[in-house]
């Protein structure tokens, strides 16, 4: 992958502090895709946002956005470039406008959009002068999403985006991302524990745990990898045994009269059952959130 084809790169970082160790993390962050960051509360997610912005500095490593790392000389130029919607709004700004808060901004972004904005607020319904305390969970939630799309970034940054959106706004929010990925030349990186948004919009998934990445794929490609297989044999144990060696394993366990064996290479994994004699009473296609579990689990025996 070439620079060109990156937004985002992480080399080596690693972030230490007295409860939580970040990485070290190598991830590339590809242009003109939505990237999905999944994982438990506490992994990461945020953390490694805030690095990408400048907010705090790794220990080690490095961190490149466009292609430059952030300094004292860029930090203001390639912020200008980036969308951000934090996780929760920011407690001082309660006491201010949702006007008063714009006209700051506008001075901060060259490119921001006063027509798109005013379009985004009929969209979603808000009043701008409601000062930011006294707005909904749900109505601030979609104020600081149109802040983040207003100057119309190259990159956004979503940390929990549909958090106190009813269903109309979720909806309204996903069509929004995806007009606003249609000239191939934006990217998003997202963090959301909503599986059904995984799907709508991400093209790339990346799931992490305990500040490590656990694996990076492309989202058609790991549906189609991961599945859960029964299989049903009379000599269970020997079964057992004979399935360690079948490609892509991540888990084995019986369960009643089934043995239940969950791999990452399902064409594969098929291919050498049916060349052992092994039948395949069933498959299922795993859920986003039980693959995150299994790769968790075996994260677990590996570091011990």
């Amino acid at each position: 992958m070439s620079s060109e084809d990156r937004v985002v790169r992480f080399h080596g970082v690693e972030q230490r502090q007295e409860h939580f160790h970040l990485g070290p993390l190598q991830l590339d962050i590809v242009k003109g895709y939505v990237t999905a960051i999944v994982g438990p509360n506490g992994s990461g997610k945020s953390t490694l946002f805030k690095h990408m912005l400048g907010m705090i500095r790794p220990d080690a490593g490095k961190i490149e956005v466009f292609g430059e790392q952030l300094d004292e000389q860029n930090n203001v130029a390639i912020k200008q470039r980036i969308g951000y919607l934090p996780e929760s709004p920011f407690a001082h700004e309660s006491s201010i406008r949702g006007s008063e808060k714009t006209a700051f901004l506008q001075v901060w972004y060259p490119k921001w959009n006063v027509n798109y904005y005013s379009e985004l607020l009929r969209m979603f319904e808000i009043d701008p002068n409601i000062k930011l305390g006294k707005m909904s969970k749900g109505m601030r939630r979609k104020f600081d999403l149109v802040i983040a799309l207003s100057h119309q970034p190259e990159l956004l940054i979503l940390d929990e985006p549909s958090s106190g959106l009813d269903p109309i706004a979720w909806k309204k929010m996903i069509d929004l991302l995806h007009r606003y990925m249609e000239s191939g030349e934006r990217t998003i990186l997202m963090a959301t524990h909503i599986p059904d948004e995984v799907k709508r919009l991400a093209d790339y998934i990346v799931f992490v745990a305990y500040g490590r990445v656990l694996g990076y794929y492309e989202k058609d490609e790991l549906f189609s990898k991961w599945q859960c297989l029964y299989i049903q044999l009379p000599d269970q144990e020997r079964t057992m045994t004979r399935l360690a060696a079948m490609p892509g394993v991540e888990n084995r366990e019986v369960s009643g009269s089934l043995i239940r064996v969950v791999t990452s290479e399902f064409q594969k994994a098929e291919q050498w059952l049916a060349a052992e004699g092994i039948a395949i009473a069933s498959c299922n296609a795993m859920e986003l959130d039980d693959i995150l579990e299994t790769m968790i689990n075996k994260d677990r025996l590996r570091m011990r």
